[in-house]
């Protein structure tokens, strides 16, 4: 799979100055890490589950996470864990590519209980994300990962989820957050990366945001998210990737501005109109927290609607600018440090504080591609919904 491979060949060809790279589930943990973006949850309950992720992938989503913990009630898991092995069986027996598939358990013991019941349909499986993620919580999780893929020989990773009270209340922020790092740290090799649980956060203080309002407008929940990048989000090799928020909100519907998009394969001279329905239908709101997420530490982003895709992986494709400033700063002549002005002649580039920036756009740059120097997000979100 790659991004935007929904896409034609020739029109990636006139969007890209670098076509974003093929991965599979059998990538480097490295490689699928950066390459999550936009991570669409649904129920498992869905009783045509193959069949949408299967359209999905069609679409442009990578990365899914079939939910058996807060999307269902409680009385519907045992009916749900029962779908899933129906139709993780049903998409083995299709045998077409498929996204990331993760399932989302409430208990550790769900993990070697359906890692077993999946049988060979199990290598459809990328692994596990992990509820109310503590270290108490979250140690006999990881090992019941372990022991599962031990006994399937499947690759299984972990995405704990950053949820809990105790992480949110100040007065042990700080001794969970030293649990955590210490739990994850042991376990690396199965950590893929670390979600934000943003709704509960706002829960635990009757809080919901609006649609014209990020995370970070939220300040008990961006102070959060500030330890959680600051304790696990480092890039002196100790970090883990960490994902953006949920954006709750999903009034948009494509059909509706779908006609205008056709009338031109990049909307030339139109940039404003687009922008202007897309802010129309409330995806200001994530346009802006997506920057945000970015400017904060976060990489890809909690998706519960098929709509949000899109827009996270075109935000996501780096710059010909970003990708120019990245290749300077990491040329080997400049090991040694030192200043230089950018390419683009708008910026100085100081090669030792700017270098861990560098080594991430160039990451992004190989999973997300490079766009061309005069193509931007419109016309990266134009192509994708006409394609």
């Amino acid at each position: 799979m790659r991004h935007f491979g929904q896409i034609s060949p020739t029109v990636r060809d006139s969007l890209f100055h670098q076509e974003p790279c093929e991965f599979s589930a059998a990538s480097p943990a490295r490689t699928l890490a950066a390459a999550l973006g936009a991570t669409l949850y649904s129920p498992a309950t869905r009783l045509k589950l193959a069949d949408d992720v299967l359209k999905l992938a069609a679409r442009g989503v990578v990365s899914m996470v079939l939910c058996l913990e807060d999307s269902i009630d409680d009385a519907e898991v045992a009916e749900a864990e029962e779908n899933l092995v129906r139709q993780f069986a049903e998409l083995d027996a299709r045998g077409e590519e498929l996204p990331l598939l993760f399932i989302r358990v409430r208990e550790p013991g769900q993990i070697p209980d359906l890692v077993e019941r999946l049988g060979p349909s199990v290598r459809r499986l990328s692994g596990f994300v992990l509820p109310k993620f503590t270290e108490e919580r979250g140690v006999p999780f990881l090992e019941a990962l372990a022991d599962a893929e031990t006994a399937s020989g499947q690759r299984l990773f972990a995405m704990p989820v950053l949820e809990s009270p105790e992480l949110l209340h100040l007065e042990t922020r700080t001794e969970t957050l030293t649990g955590i790092a210490a739990t994850v740290d042991k376990y690396r090799e199965r950590v893929l990366a670390l979600r934000l649980g943003v709704t509960d956060f706002c829960s635990a203080y009757g809080l919901r945001r609006s649609p014209d309002m990020t995370a970070y407008d939220v300040q008990i929940v961006a102070a959060v998210i500030a330890d959680v990048v600051n304790v696990l989000g480092r890039a002196d090799g100790t970090g883990f990737t960490v994902t953006g928020p949920v954006w709750e909100y999903f009034r948009l519907q494509e059909r509706m501005f779908k006609p205008q998009l056709r009338r031109s394969p990049f909307m030339e001279g139109r940039a404003e109109e687009l922008r202007a329905t897309l802010i129309e239908h409330d995806l200001d709101g994530l346009l802006r927290e997506i920057e945000l997420d970015r400017a904060n530490g976060l990489q890809g982003k909690t998706c519960i609607h098929p709509s949000h895709v899109l827009p996270v992986h075109a935000l996501s494709v780096v710059s010909h600018e970003e990708f120019s400033d990245a290749q300077d700063i990491l040329r080997p002549e400049r090991g040694g440090g030192g200043v230089m002005r950018s390419a683009y002649t708008n910026k100085m580039n100081e090669v030792k504080p700017h270098r861990a920036w560098a080594e991430r756009t160039l990451l992004r740059a190989e999973v997300f591609g490079v766009a061309r120097e005069e193509v931007g997000f419109v016309e990266l979100l134009t192509a994708g919904l006409s394609g």
